[in-house]
């Protein structure tokens, strides 16, 4: 079987990676090519070490949308795959109107909670939404093309199943997965007078970055002996670089950039601290149960399909009050805390392990390439 994976670009986020776990884990059975459309190359080198072929369509402007239907027509027809599967909007998009062209079976993939409220809210503040509700027209408009759906979560799923109007049993739900055994078990790092909490992610306003601040502003009024580690680049960080000035926590608050293999950090701190608003199916987090650190997440439905009030300390989403208190029971019961970081190492040892994924992901596009699915095992 054969199968081209289209993406925007190579950056280093989410889907990217996934995408790219989940293909280097495939079996000789399935030959997967990427295909990106504009550019962005952050993971280039991390494709071609990995053996995965790669095909760059160099579009550019906001014109090009043709265009880019034009060169996917023109490589489908050279490469003949049995399916494609679509992942981010640009390349959704592009993807649709070229498989529906060349008759080739499109899967479509939900990767973020695209239509949830706390996404409208946030794009209606900023006086974005009526761009944004005409591409969700045209998401919608163009729903039906993909002959099914893969999913990272049941919640999201559900959403955005919902705001497309798909019929029931379009969609699998496969969760992302992490390489389990890359992940050393992590040895005991006590603390004495300094307990360091690590942020691993994107900076975007969505991440919940504004609360963690202030919380962190309010802890250290309690424990002068806090830092938090920031790994991450994005277009947020002027806005974080102004809350650690106005909270004057500077000589507490490091801003690293994004740094190779940011999970690595995870075994340099005491808690991983993930706040995010809305998310995907976060690859973050089952980076940290892997590594075993003690977890503070918020309580947002995809969340708390990966991690559970044995497995992390959850709070309200965008509740300062709460998150500082679970960052002050860190501190103050991190005995404890380490065996709650125990606990989620073993459940994301055996539910989220990159084999077992990918080996459930190269199942479905088969099934689906013979037609055999099992609309059972759907939603």
């Amino acid at each position: 079987m054969k199968v081209l994976f289209t993406l925007d670009t190579l950056a280093n986020a989410g889907t990217e990676k996934s995408t790219l776990d989940i293909i280097s884990h495939f079996s000789k059975d399935t030959v997967a090519k990427v295909v990106y459309f504009y550019p962005g190359y952050d993971l280039k080198a991390a494709y071609e070490q990995a053996g995965i072929p790669l095909h760059f369509v160099d579009l550019k402007g906001k014109r090009s949308f043709l265009t880019g239907v034009i060169r996917l027509i023109r490589l489908i027809r050279q490469e003949k795959p049995d399916l494609i599967v679509s992942s981010i909007m640009r390349s959704n998009f592009i993807s649709r109107f070229a498989g529906l062209i060349t008759r080739t079976p499109v899967i479509g993939t939900f990767v973020n909670d695209s239509y949830g409220e706390i996404r409208i809210e946030e794009l209606k503040r900023k006086n974005q939404y009526r761009a944004y509700r005409f591409f969700w027209l045209v998401d919608k408009f163009t729903s039906g093309i993909p002959v099914y759906w893969i999913s990272n979560a049941i919640s999201i799923a559900k959403s955005n199943a919902h705001a497309l109007g798909l019929k029931k049993k379009k969609v699998k739900v496969i969760y992302r997965g992490r390489e389990s055994a890359v992940f050393p078990e992590r040895t005991s790092m006590p603390f004495t007078d300094h307990f360091k909490f690590v942020f691993v992610g994107r900076l975007l306003e969505r991440k919940g970055l504004a609360e963690l601040m202030e919380a962190v502003s309010m802890v250290k009024q309690k424990y002068q002996g806090i830092s938090l580690a920031i790994y991450g680049g994005g277009a947020y960080r002027k806005k974080v670089e102004e809350m650690i000035i106005q909270y004057r926590i500077s000589d507490t608050v490091t801003l690293h950039g994004a740094v190779p293999n940011g999970w690595k950090k995870l075994y340099e701190a005491h808690c991983f601290v993930f706040p995010s608003w809305y998310e995907g199916f976060s690859g973050a987090l089952i980076e940290a149960m892997m590594a075993g650190i003690p977890i503070i997440a918020s309580d947002i439905s995809m969340n708390l399909e990966a991690v559970d009030k044995e497995t992390a300390l959850i709070y309200k989403v965008k509740s300062v009050n709460e998150l500082a208190a679970h960052m002050e029971t860190m501190i103050t019961s991190y005995p404890n805390m380490i065996e709650m970081g125990k606990r989620a190492r073993a459940v994301a040892s055996g539910r989220f392990d990159i084999k077992v994924i990918a080996a459930e992901y190269e199942s479905f596009l088969h099934s689906v390439a013979n037609k055999t699915v099992n609309k059972a095992n759907l939603i």
